[in-house]
């Protein structure tokens, strides 16, 4: 029989990856406490690095994902010129 895969939460990657940071243990004494691989700690450790600014960016400022305001103004502009347009097409037919 296969060893089965352990599955861990968020929470206890947390766990190791922040000892991982503190350094006050090796990767192996780390993997042998908490039973994971060394390469998984590893990984934890540079992912909980690389993710720690996103915790404390301001979730106040807004991300330019849309259209700038200039560019609804714009396409209003022209939503505005093509309905005239219609009305008068419109209007002209019999």
């Amino acid at each position: 029989m296969s060893k089965q895969r352990g599955v861990h939460g968020a929470g206890f990657k947390a766990k190791v990856a922040l000892e991982a940071v503190r350094e006050a243990q090796t990767l192996g004494q780390l993997s042998k406490r908490f039973g994971v691989y060394p390469a998984q700690v590893s990984s934890w450790k540079q992912r909980l690095l690389e993710q720690a600014p996103d915790l404390f960016a301001d979730g106040r400022c807004k991300k330019a994902t849309g259209p700038s305001e200039s560019e609804l103004y714009e396409e209003i502009g022209r939503l505005k010129v093509e309905l005239e347009w219609l009305k008068k097409k419109h209007d002209s037919l019999p």
